[in-house]
């Protein structure tokens, strides 16, 4: 059995905070996630760093907290934040009484709110519309959430702490009022364990109340679904906001080269990540007053996340009426259940503070008086200067600092060796965001990593212009030439990976995009035969049969051409899946898109021949697909 002095429930930003501040402070942790590491909500957002301006007039508290845990951020985790600046509009649909308030809340906050013209504002961001009213400079930046997660992890794991994937909690074991463990599964292997502790913290964000339930507690949390849209182009060079009271599409947040306009808040059940052709038309239609020419911006995909809000004793309160604050529920005094915390509500700006709170409160009862220090302790050291020259001679251009980011300057340092050792490993699989080989292999082989989409989020691979079109056949090759733990069913290997990102191509069906998806069911579907199992399986058949039979050397010839070596390949429903002869834009439509045909293919274990033509490491070359 294994056991800790604390377990944490939830490896979002919240769960993952605290396992760092408890590691620092000597504690003996252990984190489980019933998923990959930050495939919730923490992953599903538009990657804002608040600065607090846009919560100053409603909610102060909240305003003061971003406001100082982006000041702490930028210092802690310069390796996943951009540092620019969030830029305030008021469009001629805005109120203009809200601005003078919004100014004068933002002093009282402590929020930098720098006034400028409509000329500078427009030379700074010269795609904004040229009606705007007024603009104001404040100090938000935009981050990256899967980094920072796996930053944190990896400092956490270094102190001792330890993280369980696809580990699902089954119960929550109690005796006598106490919590003394739960009761977990893993998804893989079905095994049913125990894992004993001191002291258990649900950090699950808007499945809180789900896991509460299995101590027979209740919690008011409403789960609230946002959709965003990614577009192909970093439209702004810094965050745009509106200046009004906090509304659906109404910030755009740059991340690289592309821009997320955010968000919408619906209720909804914290599984639900589903979107609609509706939404994309609605966000659109709002996002015009910031930018005119929004509909020239080629749209990559469009995604949703629940909100962990936590509404108390109120059942009425939905959406945007309820506080972004957070709560650290005691069960011991509340519902009569010690050694058990939930924590609800709160913000992926405010992870830090969250956990330093939560901790405070957790380590006295462990005997624990150390003060935290996750404030002050860098999550990662800083790029050794004679260690990226070394790896701008072997590396790929421009993707030296972005290999360092993702990965921290341990693993970059590995990487580097790789490419030294062998310019192979300097094979660029994922152009869009310069992705080598090396960084590919390693991380495929790590025990956390189970699928192509768990190498995504370590990597970025497939999350760029072409949408893994052109790098998941590159990846599928690569992982098998590594991995045998997870990589022996090729056809659950690009199902699961090109299905997640139809999930979010389908609701913008439309102009370029069709033509798009036709490119991604030319590679798939044709070239690599994925949606034709049968075929090649009755292929594989009469093969077996012609070789059964005696046959003149003619003959032979003949059944060689005709039953050449063909292994049944994978199927993907995404890529296959016909696109609508429609090519108007969304506003011409009158009907949403047809829901999405799903497959049921047979089960198969058989490998496809998917390798990759090994070739310079300075630049992308191109790939085979046998």
């Amino acid at each position: 059995m294994l056991n800790a002095d604390v377990v944490i429930i939830g490896g979002g930003a919240t769960g993952a905070g605290i396992l760092r501040d408890l590691c620092l402070r000597g504690v003996k942790a252990i984190l489980v996630e019933r998923g990959d590491l930050g495939c919730g909500t923490s992953s599903r957002f538009h990657g804002l760093l608040h600065s607090g301006a846009r919560y100053a007039v409603r909610d102060r508290h909240a305003a003061v907290e971003c406001i100082e845990e982006n000041t702490i951020l930028r210092r802690i985790a310069k390796s996943c934040v951009e540092p620019i600046s969030s830029i305030f509009i008021r469009t001629p649909e805005d109120d203009p009484d809200y601005e003078e308030l919004w100014v004068s809340s933002c002093r009282a906050a402590g929020i930098s709110a720098q006034p400028l013209t409509i000329e500078q504002a427009l030379e700074m961001e010269p795609n904004l519309s040229p009606k705007i009213q007024s603009a104001y400079l404040c100090p938000g930046a935009a981050i990256d959430g899967f980094r920072l997660l796996w930053h944190i992890f990896d400092s956490a794991k270094k102190l001792g702490g330890q993280v369980l994937t696809y580990t699902n909690v089954i119960g929550i074991d109690t005796q006598n009022g106490k919590v003394e463990g739960i009761t977990v599964q893993d998804k893989f292997t079905h095994e049913t364990y125990k894992i004993a502790c001191n002291y258990l913290i649900n950090a699950t964000g808007p499945w809180c109340a789900r896991v509460a339930s299995l101590a027979g507690i209740d919690i008011n949390i409403k789960p609230s679904k946002g959709t965003l849209i990614a577009f192909n182009h970093r439209i702004s060079t810094n965050v745009i906001h509106r200046l009004h009271k906090p509304a659906d599409a109404d910030i755009f947040v740059p991340h690289g080269t592309v821009t997320i306009l955010g968000t919408t808040s619906m209720d909804a059940d914290p599984d639900d990540t589903s979107t609609t052709q509706q939404e994309v038309e609605e966000m659109m239609a709002i996002g015009r007053a910031t930018f005119e020419n929004l509909d020239s911006y080629r749209i990559l995909r469009v995604f949703a996340g629940c909100r962990p809000l936590y509404a108390g004793d109120d059942k009425n309160a939905s959406g945007r009426a309820v506080s972004r604050d957070f709560v650290a529920l005691e069960h011991g005094p509340r519902d009569g259940l010690d050694n058990f915390m939930s924590v609800c509500g709160g913000k992926f700006t405010t992870h830090r503070q969250m956990a330093e709170k939560v901790c405070n409160i957790v380590c006295p009862i462990l005997g624990n008086h150390e003060p935290c220090t996750t404030a002050k302790i860098p999550l990662d050291a800083e790029p050794d200067p004679a260690l990226m020259e070394k790896a701008r001679q072997v590396f790929p251009s421009y993707g030296t600092k972005l290999s360092f980011n993702r990965q921290g300057a341990e693993r970059f340092a590995t990487i580097v060796k790789k490419i030294e050792e062998d310019s192979d490993q300097g094979e660029i699989i994922c152009e869009c965001e310069n992705v080598t080989r090396a960084e590919i292999e390693m991380v495929a082989k790590e025990s956390t990593t189970h699928s192509i989409s768990d190498l995504r989020r370590r990597t970025r691979l497939g999350m760029g212009t072409c949408q893994g079109t052109f790098c998941t056949y590159r990846a599928v090759g690569t992982v098998q030439e590594v991995t045998d733990t997870w990589t022996g069913n090729t056809k659950d290997l690009f199902k699961e990976f090109l299905e997640a990102r139809w999930k979010g191509i389908r609701p913008v069906m439309w102009g370029n995009q069709i033509k798009d998806v036709e490119l991604t069911r030319g590679i798939y579907e044709v070239s690599l035969n994925i949606n034709h199992e049968d075929d090649l399986a009755l292929a594989l058949q009469e093969q077996k049969q012609e070789q059964g039979k005696p046959q003149t050397p003619p003959q032979a010839a003949a059944a060689a051409v005709k039953t050449a070596p063909v292994e049944p390949a994978p199927k993907a429903t995404a890529p296959a899946t016909a696109a609508p002869a429609a090519t108007a834009a969304p506003a011409a439509e009158s009907k949403a898109a047809p829901a999405e045909k799903k497959s049921t293919p047979k089960a198969s274990t058989t490998k496809i021949a998917v390798k990759t033509k090994r070739k310079t490491s300075t630049h992308a070359s191109s790939k085979e697909g046998k």
